[in-house]
């Protein structure tokens, strides 16, 4: 053939389906973040995680904390590329939507502060959390289906039509499990040291097969019915498009672990708070374990990079009044400093900044409502946006309160929502092909979270 067949396969790598922080890290961990985002300088029983040299502030004895959030997705790809028009009615943009419903997402706190020590524990999802599933796939995959008409048309066997049946699944989890030791060095400074275990599990499962064309050929096909592709080429004896065009799986498993220090630094005066915490790079490579992959993408026992990135946060609160607290805070994720698939952090201009704003009010000793947002500004280049793998600015809001059901046990619910700005990325070259095409990439979010408070 003059023109030859773009190579056919099926490539995952989903970005971690992170809820709220940067690409990679989740920050909502507990319902006290989701009703109120701005927690970097709590001094409650949520700082195991949030600010952990502020546990020294609590009271003694036995803290505990138990929370659960249910977390809803979708990511919306809006294509426009010219040979999809021949698998869409004659519309040339598409539209491809993933879903992920994930209604059990747990963490636990734990403290014991004993005078100025402190020792926690905080386990909880860090990274991912879900499964996002695309039931009609990806606009990668079906461009490079879109093109066998063209060339088949460009080669003399008039073809104006294509089918196919393709989906794909990814999931992400990274369970972390973080211990802390803090010490109130004077009535106002006290700082922790901690370590975190990150445990990641993955999974990929797709399919792209039963393709199907309508080549008008003297011998082959007259009467230019639809019929399959690979069939075709065997009988056209092009064996190598053949090849090329039959039925692709994949269903591979990835697993893989790291550990990484914590710092964190508390300052309190009057009713004022401040905390700056460091979590340190964890380095983690996922190891194949591959069940089955015609592809030739995912060899059993081979290994990607899948880092966590470093974190600053940095967090301020303030009592207005015995009843009313605002606080604020900061985050910066070192993403560009993560090794990940691909080495996409290449295309990583710096990093992830968060600004958060919160504020909390006691109606009465039983009663508190709490609400607050979160910006998040991606520093992601065009080169980084795929289909299988992007990143939005996004605008977050947190609201919901507190009951104290007893002095010693309080509920916390919450409910928190996401806007995202869309992503219009232009290609001259759309996804390796001759011809130009644009993806606009959207997302919405909404988390809800209930939570135990319990001291004894």
């Amino acid at each position: 053939m003059k023109k030859s067949l773009s190579f056919i396969a099926l490539t995952f790598s989903f970005s971690s389906m992170a809820f709220a922080g940067g690409i990679v890290t989740n920050t909502n961990q507990t319902a006290h973040f989701l009703r109120n985002p701005a927690r970097g300088a709590s001094t409650e029983i949520d700082a195991a995680f949030e600010n952990p040299a502020g546990l020294t502030f609590l009271t003694n004895g036995f803290h505990l904390s138990l929370s659960n959030q249910g977390a809803f997705q979708t990511r919306k790809i809006t294509s426009t590329f010219a040979p999809f028009a021949m698998n869409n009615e004659g519309n040339s943009t598409k539209t491809y939507k993933g879903v992920t419903n994930s209604p059990v997402i747990p963490s636990l706190q734990f403290v014991y502060k004993k005078d100025k020590i402190a020792l926690s524990a905080h386990i909880s999802v860090v990274g991912g959390g879900g499964k996002v599933t695309f039931d009609e796939g990806l606009p990668s995959f079906e461009s490079q289906v879109a093109m066998i008409p063209l060339a088949l048309t460009a080669n003399g066997i008039p073809t104006t039509a294509y089918a196919m049946d393709c989906s794909m699944e990814g999931n992400s989890y990274i369970i972390g499990t973080q211990l802390n030791g803090s010490y109130k060095i004077s009535d106002n400074l006290s700082a922790a040291v901690g370590v975190r275990v990150s445990i990641a599990k993955s999974g990929y499962k797709g399919h792209l097969t039963d393709i199907q064309i309508n080549p008008k050929h003297p011998v082959l096909n007259p009467d230019g019915a639809m019929m399959s592709a690979p069939l075709f080429f065997t009988y056209a004896g092009m064996t190598a498009y053949a090849e090329k065009t039959k039925d692709q799986q994949i269903d591979v498993k990835q697993s893989g672990w790291g550990i990484a220090p914590i710092l964190s630094v508390n300052y309190h005066i009057a009713g004022l708070n401040l905390a700056a915490k460091y979590e340190f790079k964890t380095s983690i490579d996922l190891e194949n374990k591959t069940t089955v992959d015609n592809t030739g993408k995912f060899q059993d026992g081979a290994k990607t990079a899948n880092d966590i990135p470093a974190l600053l946060s940095l967090g301020a609160s303030y009592d207005l009044s015995e009843k009313w607290n605002v606080s604020g805070g900061y985050h910066h994720f070192f993403d560009s400093d993560a090794d990940m698939a691909d080495d996409k952090q290449q295309y990583i201009d710096g990093g992830i900044n968060e600004a958060l704003l919160g504020s909390e009010y006691k109606l009465n000793d039983r009663f508190l409502i709490s609400a607050g947002g979160q910006y998040t500004k991606t520093k992601v280049t065009d080169a980084y946006q795929s289909d299988m793998s992007y990143s939005l600015d996004s605008y977050s809001v947190g609201m919901g309160g507190a009951i104290n059901i007893t002095p010693n046990i309080r509920l916390n619910l919450a409910y928190f929502f996401t806007i995202y700005d869309k992503w219009t990325k232009n290609s001259t070259a759309y996804n390796g092909t001759a011809l130009a095409g644009t993806d606009t990439y959207n997302r919405t979010n909404n988390d809800f979270g209930i939570g135990i408070d319990y001291k004894f």
